[in-house]
């Protein structure tokens, strides 16, 4: 009797339904779990414990744990049953309205595979190396275990396919982020940035979420030949928006800016009567300009070069060249520089003779006079 009361109940439990249990046992590769209204125990393998690989058993339940099972065998004295898969029919549903929706989900991830991260949401999750962050990543190892957000790409239930993307929540980020700041921002604002990238021609700045070119130009006072040598990648820097182009999506900024201008201690540095040593910048008809200092040039008035006459600067400097100049004049007030080249030489021509003056009563006198002295001392000896 009792035996036939055994089938009875085993026939009310068949394959594909769901059924509540509770973990009796936890072996490395199998729980054993007893069945509510079942005449005899069930067993789970460890593949059907979860979508992700798992070592051990126990790294997935414990005993006592109450688990919503299906049955996907009936055996003569035992039940074969599946967490995984009531886990993914449940799954699939939610998953799909996520992926419609656009939402983003959170999550821990918890492998790092060949190629990309793995996650658990049911099913099995896979996030491919390009699709986790918008910049290259040398290494993933140090993303196992954190809480990191998705939204869902890809998904198939029939192909038990789940592709999941991070870089898609960032780039959402930064693309309403990039909007906010365009809208915020103009003109001579002093703004804190981040060095994005480097280039030959200038440096890319994030000022939040959206990149500024400073150009080479308005990065120092000074002449820069490697902008390397002056910033680098991920420095923080103060920037003042130039420009903004917001139908092309271009802002300019300078660096060079919001640091002291060239001009800020001139009067300290460059005081009437200082010499300083400089650098030919340019020569132009009436003198040359020589930078004393980073940014700072002085006029050395063509009358200042030289104690000779000259009609041209290039007939005794050029360009490039470095010099010596004495400050004469000093105009704070509209940046200028008057300097002196001629004023740290010596005039060599100071004597020559075609410039000495004779003394007025020495003047008009013949070598007849000398000569004819001479003569009348000689007479005179014999």
């Amino acid at each position: 009797m009792s035996e036939e009361m055994n089938l009875n109940d085993t026939n009310e439990f068949k394959e594909g339904e769901l059924v509540k249990a509770t973990v009796a046992q936890v072996d490395e590769k199998s729980i054993i779990v007893t069945i509510e209204g079942a005449p005899y125990d069930g067993i789970v393998p460890i593949s059907e414990l979860s979508s992700l690989h798992i070592e051990k058993a126990s790294d997935s339940v414990s005993i006592g744990d109450e688990l919503e099972l299906m049955i996907t065998k009936v055996e003569e004295t035992n039940f074969v049953l599946s967490k995984r898969r009531v886990d993914a029919e449940k799954a699939w549903d939610k998953l799909e309205q996520q992926f419609q929706s656009g939402e983003i989900i959170e999550t821990e991830v918890k492998e790092v595979v060949k190629g990309g991260l793995v996650v658990d949401l049911g099913v099995r999750g896979f996030i491919p190396a390009s699709l986790i962050e918008d910049h290259f990543v040398e290494s993933f190892e140090d993303y196992k275990g954190k809480v990191i957000t998705f939204k869902i790409v890809e998904i198939e239930k029939e192909k038990n396919r789940l592709i999941l993307s991070h870089k898609a929540v960032v780039e959402d980020e930064k693309s309403v982020s990039k909007q906010q700041t365009f809208e915020s921002i103009k003109s001579g604002d002093i703004l804190t940035g981040t060095v994005q990238r480097l280039a030959s021609f200038g440096a890319f700045v994030d000022i939040g979420g959206v990149d500024g070119l400073v150009h080479i130009s308005q990065i120092s006072y000074e002449h820069l030949e490697n902008i390397a040598d002056v910033l680098k990648e991920g420095q923080e820097v103060k920037v003042k928006v130039l420009s903004i182009d917001r139908d092309a999506e271009r802002i300019s900024l300078s660096i060079k800016d919001t640091l002291p201008g060239p001009w800020a201690e001139v009067e300290e540095k460059a005081s009437k009567g200082a010499v300083l040593t400089g650098k030919v910048k340019r020569l132009v008809s009436y003198g040359a300009f020589v930078e004393v200092f980073p940014g700072v040039e002085g006029l050395v008035h063509i009358s200042q070069i030289a104690h000779k006459h000259i009609s041209n600067p290039q007939e005794v400097l050029k360009e490039g060249e470095e010099v010596q100049v004495k400050v004469i004049e000093v105009n704070l007030a509209d940046k200028r520089l008057s300097l002196s080249i001629k004023e740290l030489v010596e005039n060599e021509d100071k004597y020559n003779i075609e410039d000495y003056q004779m003394p007025e009563e020495s003047r008009g006198f013949s070598i007849s006079d000398v000569l004819g002295d001479k003569l009348k001392g000689f007479t005179n000896n014999n």
